[in-house]
């Protein structure tokens, strides 16, 4: 019987980093999906501001 690829994998597998792949400390609110370590570079690209 096979498994179907969304059923075999669950939780934090699935998601990846969109730019390094990695699947800690993601970002996952505006659906970014991107690790904080990968958002650091990109923010001031997607219009984030550093505040503080």
């Amino acid at each position: 019987m096979k498994v179907k690829q969304a059923e075999k994998f669950k939780g934090r597998g699935m998601r990846k980093c969109r730019i390094c792949g990695g699947t800690r400390a993601l970002i996952r609110s505006h659906n970014l999906y991107v690790c904080r370590r990968c958002f650091r570079e990109v923010a001031s690209s997607l219009n984030f501001k550093k505040y503080g």
